[in-house]
């Protein structure tokens, strides 16, 4: 028999994943390829490398 504890827990967890699940994906979109340098990436990469991503969002940071 569970107590309120675990019934508690178990709401919890219910509502995270059902949270979890609704997420929207946070940056921007991927479009087939670097969002840098423009080369070809398969979905749903958006950057080639760490580089990439990093110039990416140092430039974007300054935007801001």
């Amino acid at each position: 028999m569970a107590d309120d504890i675990d019934l508690a827990q178990e709401r919890d967890e219910f509502l995270l994943n059902a949270q979890i699940a609704v997420r929207k994906p946070e940056g921007p979109e991927a479009t087939g390829e670097c969002l840098t340098c423009s080369t070809a990436l398969p979905p749903p990469r958006r950057w080639c490398d760490a580089d990439c991503r990093d110039d990416y969002e140092r430039s974007f940071l300054s935007q801001r």
